[in-house]
């Protein structure tokens, strides 16, 4: 088994990075969303609209793990809980894995319930297994 090394991050790089990515978010992104939702429709009708769509929700679901792991972590686990923050997870299967470790805090609890309200056992169905844990193992 190959173990690699932690890369040491580089704070100018890192924030250079976030700013380029910004830019290039604000200015692509309309025209790749568009033409996205158009050519879906097209070749595969609401359907493919669905899935193209879903895609997109589960992405910026990702990304808003990472941006409000902090938050996410005060106000939704109590302490030892799974953390929020890992870039491959959606805020849903982390709110899933601390349901079954029963690390939920109260509000979290209370936003599971609004999911569960919309779609049913929705946290425990979005678990991802084949998430690598970022801290700690999750079992």
């Amino acid at each position: 088994m190959i173990v690699k090394e932690k890369k040491e991050v580089r704070p100018f790089i890192g924030i250079l990075l976030f700013v380029i990515s910004i830019v290039l978010f604000i200015t692509t992104c309309p025209i790749g969303l568009l033409y996205g939702l158009l050519h879906t429709t097209i070749r595969k009708s609401v359907k493919g609209l669905g899935e193209y769509t879903l895609k997109i929700a589960i992405s910026i679901d990702q990304l808003g793990n990472v941006v409000m792991q902090h938050i996410l972590n005060l106000l939704l686990i109590k302490k030892g809980g799974y953390k929020f923050g890992n870039r491959d997870e959606t805020i849903s299967s982390a709110i899933g894995k601390n349901i079954q470790l029963e690390t939920l805090s109260g509000f979290g609890k209370f936003i599971d319930r609004m999911l569960n309200f919309i779609d049913p056992d929705h946290s425990l169905n979005s678990i991802d297994y084949f998430i690598e844990p970022v801290e700690k193992a999750y079992k």
